[in-house]
């Protein structure tokens, strides 16, 4: 192996419900880096459990004191760490935590920022304060001695409503709910996958996903997509099992899109974010009957299989995830 190259780990797995999800997007990565450039290696995490991924079937254990393995003799400390654990630990700040300890450079954001947009509920309450639209929504804390009623919500809320974790990805336990009397059930479901869960108005409208990301040269936004699908949402079939028309350019104006991309820059600066993220909007209509972007997500572990929407946008955009990729790691190794 060249010891002159970069060691590059992609770190996937996690703890969370997307293990599976993170896996492909890891070796999505894995054929899309320069191999030339770097050695690549896919870290697998779970728990404590915590190993490299080798061609030839052996799996050495990461040495988490310095980020390292060992193998046939030889011991190789990663230089920088490709994160794409959906979830916990990767998407919450914890291991961005872990590896600011050992001066590790990583692609997303950092430790507030990924903890930031992790909860769902907390980031949207938070941007409220600086004009971007979201819905409307409730928390529910399974620790909490009262709530309101299903009546209550629906009344606050209106129906239908969208009953969501407020700290998981890929639709896990999300129900978009029709009737009061299908809300404790919907409810129950979200708590499931984790302690908060969130009630949140539903918006009828497009839905839009858009990626970017900045270097210290230059900002890039990439192509909207549309995505179009006959489920209740844009759910866990939708997204992985094909249910779904991912339309890149998406069918809408070039002035909105425009407004789409500037707005997504807009967030990446204000957030002071890092790496690929991708934000999903809701497009309604305003009472004039202008278009109003509506905020749903911001994923700062965006997917990276090859049909993943990043990468799709990638393409649409005339330019290669290698050399994304490369604009992404290196950024983090100029003098500043």
């Amino acid at each position: 192996m060249d010891t002159t190259k970069r060691n590059i780990a992609i770190v996937c797995g996690g703890d969370s419900s997307e293990h599976e999800v993170s896996m492909r997007s890891a070796q999505g990565l894995y054929s899309f880096f320069d191999h030339e450039r770097y050695n690549v290696y896919i870290v697998e995490m779970t728990g404590l459990d915590w190993h490299v991924v080798l061609p030839d079937g052996e799996q050495p254990r990461v040495d988490r004191n310095d980020f390292s393995f060992n193998h046939q003799g030889k011991k190789t400390r990663f230089d920088y760490a490709y994160i794409t654990i959906h979830g916990t630990p990767g998407e919450n700040g914890i291991l961005q935590g872990y590896l600011d300890m050992l001066r590790v450079p990583y692609s997303t954001s950092s430790v507030l920022v990924e903890a930031l947009t992790f909860d769902k509920y907390v980031l949207n309450n938070f941007l409220r304060a600086f004009d971007v639209n979201v819905a409307d929504s409730i928390l529910l804390r399974r620790t909490d001695s009262t709530r309101p009623t299903d009546e209550e919500i629906a009344r606050q809320l209106g129906l239908p409503c969208f009953v969501k974790p407020v700290a998981d990805g890929s639709s896990f336990g999300v129900t978009k709910v029709k009737t009061v009397d299908q809300m404790s059930d919907a409810i129950e479901f979200a708590f499931k996958q984790g302690h908060s869960i969130m009630i949140e108005r539903f918006l009828d409208g497009t839905e839009v996903t858009v990626g970017c990301y900045k270097t210290r040269d230059k900002a890039v936004a990439f192509p909207v997509t549309e995505v179009v699908t006959d489920n209740e949402f844009f759910d866990y079939d939708a997204k992985y099992n094909g249910q779904v028309q991912e339309i890149t350019p998406a069918r809408i104006s070039d002035e909105l899109t425009r407004q789409l991309q500037a707005h997504t820059l807009r967030l990446y600066d204000l957030l002071h974010c890092n790496g690929i993220i991708r934000i999903d909007y809701i497009i309604t209509r305003n009472a004039d009957g202008s278009d109003r972007i509506n905020l749903v997500e911001i994923n700062t572990t965006p997917g990276m299989t090859a049909t993943s929407f990043i990468p799709q946008q990638v393409r649409a955009a005339g330019l290669e995830m290698k050399d994304v990729l490369t604009d992404i790691v290196e950024n983090q190794f100029r003098p500043v």
